[in-house]
C-alpha cells in the first residue's frame, strides 16, 4: 500500500482536483441562480414605470392647460356688442340657403336698433337711457295680450336675475315671467288674456311658442331687448348657445324684424 502511494503519478492527483472542481460547481451556480434574477429584474421594473410617470404627467400638463385657456377668458378684455354684429350673425345664419333679394328683406337699418350698452350700465340704468318716456308709455298702454317692452336671454334663471335687477326702472308696473321652467304655457297665456302686462321677460324658445299659438302679439311692443353681452359660467353669451341662437333667429324672423323695418319697434343689445 505505502509502495502504491509513492509509486502514483502526480497527474493523478491534477485530475482528481479538476473532478471535485467540477462536482462543486454546480452548487455554486445553484446558489448564484436568485442573485442574477433579481438583478434583472430591478430594471425591468424601473423600465415599467417610466412611461406610467410620462402618461401621469401629460394628463396633469393637459388639465393645467385647460384651465388657462378659461383664465385667459376670463381675464380678456370683453367687447360690448354693436348692431353689426347682429346683422352679420343673420347674414352667415341666412347665407347658405336663401337668396340674394331674401337676405335684403332681412337687413336691418341702424335707424331699428337702440343705443347699445357699453357695458358700463346697470340693466335699470340701460333702460332708462333708452326709454326715457317710460311712465307716459306705461299710462298708456291698455292691450291683452301684449307688452310694450320685451326681454329676451337665455335661461330662466337669468331672467330672474334681469327682473330683480330692473326694480328701479319699472316702477309700478306689471312684469310677466315668459320661460318655461316651472310654468306652463297654458297658464301663461290665460293670464295674458285676462291682464294687462307692460314688460315681458324670458328666453326665446317660449317666446316663440306663445305667439305661434297667438297667446302673445307683439303688434304694440316698442322695444325689444337682447341680454346681448352676458356670459354664463362657462362664459358663452345667449348667440354662443346653439339652440338659444336657433330660437332666437326664429323668433326674429316671424314678426320682429318685419315690425323694426315697418318702425313700430326698436331692438338693443344690453
Amino acid at each position: 500500500y505505502a509502495l502504491g502511494n509513492c509509486l502514483r503519478d502526480p497527474s493523478d492527483d491534477q485530475a482528481l482536483e479538476k473532478a471535485s472542481g467540477n462536482r462543486t460547481a454546480p452548487h455554486q451556480d445553484s446558489g448564484s441562480k436568485p442573485t442574477v434574477t433579481k438583478k434583472r429584474k430591478q430594471p425591468t421594473e424601473c423600465f415599467l414605470s417610466q412611461p406610467e410617470e410620462k402618461q401621469e404627467r401629460t394628463l396633469k400638463a393637459k388639465r393645467r392647460k385647460k384651465k388657462k385657456i378659461s383664465d385667459i377668458l376670463e381675464k380678456s378684455a370683453l367687447k360690448p356688442g354693436v348692431p353689426a354684429d347682429l346683422q352679420n350673425l343673420l347674414s352667415q345664419h341666412f347665407g347658405e340657403n336663401r337668396s340674394v333679394i331674401e337676405i335684403e328683406e332681412l337687413k336691418l337699418s341702424d335707424s331699428c336698433f337702440l343705443p347699445a350698452n357699453d357695458l358700463t350700465h346697470s340693466f335699470s340704468s340701460y333702460l332708462k337711457e333708452i326709454c326715457p318716456k317710460w311712465a307716459k308709455l306705461r299710462k298708456n298702454h291698455k292691450e291683452k295680450k301684449s307688452v310694450v317692452m320685451l326681454v329676451i336671454c337665455s335661461s330662466a334663471l337669468r331672467s330672474l336675475e334681469l327682473i330683480k335687477s330692473m326694480t328701479a326702472f319699472k316702477g309700478d308696473c306689471r312684469v310677466l315671467k315668459l320661460f318655461a321652467k316651472h310654468i306652463k304655457i297654458k297658464e301663461q297665456v290665460t293670464m295674458l288674456e285676462k291682464g294687462v302686462f307692460h314688460i315681458g321677460v324670458g328666453t326665446p324658445g317660449r317666446v316663440k311658442a306663445l305667439m305661434e299659438q297667438d297667446g302673445l302679439c307683439l303688434n304694440s311692443t316698442k322695444y325689444m331687448i337682447l341680454d346681448w353681452n352676458w356670459r354664463d359660467q362657462k362664459l358663452r353669451r345667449m348667440m354662443d348657445i346653439p339652440e338659444i341662437k336657433r330660437e332666437t333667429i326664429d323668433l326674429l324672423e316671424m314678426s320682429i324684424i318685419q315690425l323694426c323695418r315697418e318702425g313700430s319697434m326698436k331692438l338693443g343689445l344690453f
